[in-house]
């Protein structure tokens, strides 16, 4: 209801003034603080609901954290002076490069932020990879923040670390470091280059230039794991001194003796990209699907995707590879080749897996 001067009124208490409503009305916000309230019993009101938990909650947070003196990092923001074309603040930048390491290679797009790469993505646009990319070449992004990389020029001497003094005292001391070795670089008649397989035409470039400077240096190429077993394996069997090229998206059966071509074999990112295209069922009414078989003395990527995975010894490779020759040969007429034997157990898995004949 309303009075004649047009106020409304919101019940009884109001209109009879009554004293414990105006008091209640002059202390709309509790005079009385968080602390206060702790203190006194009659203010704790032990069927709480969920907004006091919060309340009590943050305020036990707060002075622990006022208690325990803890002070916020300050990071300060400070705007380009003359602001790169390439870097908009807040926008990813993606720039096109490839990835080669071992016997991993792609091509990839690299996410960065204000200058620092922070994704790596495959580029769907190589016709290698096919947009592919490996554990190794995701995570190749974090060396470019590894606390432990060289910070300044140093040389070894006497298996001693010495850390050369820049002219200026302020520099890394590079500047010394680059005339002793273009000292010593003049003074040699003899000089080795020693680094794995190279695949980037830069790098081979830039040797080129460093040959035409120096005429004496020769290129020594060392790889940790190497291929050339199956190099010199192919001239014998074929004539020619050559890396196979594997078609997998064509193969209906795959077996494969201790090659892990799905996580260090060759050219696993490209292997990887074809072996799964026939490893979908895509049509429904005519399902087909390549079938693999892993041969291998440990457990590997590739063994793990394997439809049957047969384990024998490193000294079995020979005679498991002998045992599935002869397999073969029998089914097509041909003469049968002796040596060693394997046990019948195993022989029996390879001549006939998961009793599907090949």
């Amino acid at each position: 209801m309303k009075n004649k001067s047009n106020e409304v009124w919101i019940g009884d208490a109001q209109i009879a003034n009554d004293p414990a409503y105006l008091s209640e009305s002059n202390q709309e916000f509790h005079s009385l603080t968080v602390v206060q309230q702790l203190e006194d019993p009659s203010q704790v009101d032990l069927n709480s609901n969920r907004r006091d938990f919060l309340k009590y909650l943050g305020f036990g947070l707060g002075a622990a954290t006022v208690a325990a003196s803890c002070e916020i990092p300050v990071r300060k923001a400070i705007p380009y002076v003359i602001k790169p074309d390439a870097i908009v603040p807040g926008i990813a930048t993606y720039y096109a490069s490839s990835f080669a390491q071992g016997g991993d290679y792609c091509s990839i797009l690299v996410k960065t932020r204000e200058g620092r790469p922070i994704k790596i993505e495959g580029n769907s646009l190589s016709s290698v990879s096919k947009g592919g990319t490996s554990a190794r070449a995701q995570a190749s992004v974090l060396s470019l923040y590894d606390t432990s990389r060289i910070a300044s020029a140093f040389r070894v001497k006497n298996g001693q670390i010495e850390k050369p003094a820049s002219r200026n005292k302020k520099g890394p001391g590079w500047e010394v470091i680059d005339a002793e070795i273009m000292a010593a670089l003049n003074a040699t008649s003899q000089i080795r280059i020693v680094s794995p397989t190279i695949q980037s035409p830069t790098t081979k470039k830039a040797i080129a230039d460093f040959t035409i400077a120096f005429p004496n240096t020769r290129l020594v190429t060392y790889d940790a794991i190497s291929a050339s077993a199956l190099i010199q394996a192919n001239e014998a069997c074929f004539g020619e001194a050559v890396v196979p090229n594997y078609q997998f998206q064509n193969a209906e059966v795959i077996v494969s003796f201790e090659a892990d071509f799905l996580g260090t074999w060759v050219s696993p990112i490209e292997f990887a990209t074809q072996y799964v295209k026939n490893r979908r069922i895509e049509d429904l009414k005519n399902p087909k699907m390549s079938k693999h078989i892993q041969v291998e003395s440990h457990m590997s990527l590739t063994g793990s995707n394997a439809d049957n995975r047969i384990m024998v010894k490193p000294s079995e490779q020979g005679a498991a590879i002998l045992s599935l020759y002869n397999a073969l040969a029998a089914l097509s007429g041909l003469p049968s080749q002796s040596g060693p034997s394997l046990a019948a157990e195993k022989a029996k898995k390879i001549q006939n897996p998961g009793n599907d004949p090949f």
